[in-house]
C-alpha cells in the first residue's frame, strides 16, 4: 500500500511516501518539503500550499494520507496557522477521494520507538532504520512525515487505524 505521511506546517510542510509491505516492512518513494512564502500574504500562502500539495498527490499517487494531528502549540498564532494548513491538506486527499488517517505526536512516537516521550533523534533514526536508509531523512519535516506514513502503516496492519471519509450528503 503506498502511503503518503504528511508533516503540516504553513511554511514547511514536510511529506514522505512509502510502500507498505508484508508484515512490517516499508520502502521510502519519495520525500520532502513544501514550502511557502514567508511575508506572503496568509491567502497566497494557503493557495501556494494546497496546489503544491496538489501537485504531489497527483505525481505520487498514494492510496491513503496520514496526517499529524495537531496536538499542542505554545504559540496560539503558530496552532492557528498549522491548523489552516491542516484543513488545506484534508482539501486536497479529499478531494483526491483518498482516505485519511490522522495521529497525534504521541500515537507517532510510541509506534515508533515504544516510548510517547521519545526525542526527534530517536523518532528520525527509527525512520531510518524501519526504511533501512543510509542516513537519517532530511530536512526534519521530511523524516516527521516518514514517521507519520510509517505509523499509519502499523497501525492499519493491526486494524488500529482511523481513517474517515467525510461525505457532503446531508441527513434530514
Amino acid at each position: 500500500m503506498r502511503i503518503l505521511g504528511i508533516d503540516p506546517g504553513i511554511g514547511i510542510c514536510g511529506f514522505g511516501l512509502i510502500e507498505a509491505t508484508g508484515r512490517a516492512g516499508a520502502k521510502a518513494l519519495d520525500y520532502g518539503v513544501v514550502t511557502t512564502i514567508v511575508d506572503a500574504p496568509l491567502p497566497s500562502r494557503l493557495k501556494e500550499l494546497y496546489e503544491s500539495l496538489s501537485q504531489v498527490l497527483e505525481e505520487t499517487k498514494p492510496e491513503v494520507v496520514a496526517v499529524e494531528k495537531l496536538f499542542f502549540s505554545k504559540n496560539i498564532t503558530t496552532g492557528i496557522a498549522v491548523a489552516e494548513a491542516r484543513g488545506i491538506i484534508l482539501l486536497a486527499a479529499e478531494q483526491k477521494g483518498l482516505p485519511v488517517y490522522e495521529y497525534t505526536p504521541n500515537e507517532i512516537k510510541k509506534s515508533l520507538t515504544g516510548y510517547g516521550a521519545a526525542t526527534k533523534t530517536q523518532i528520525q533514526e527509527m525512520v531510518r532504520v524501519h526504511l533501512e536508509l543510509d542516513k537519517k531523512p532530511k530536512p526534519d519535516d521530511a523524516a516527521d512525515a516518514l514517521a507519520v506514513a510509517i505509523t499509519c502503516s502499523f497501525l492499519y496492519k493491526l486494524g488500529q487505524d482511523k481513517g474517515h471519509r467525510f461525505s457532503n450528503t446531508r441527513r434530514k
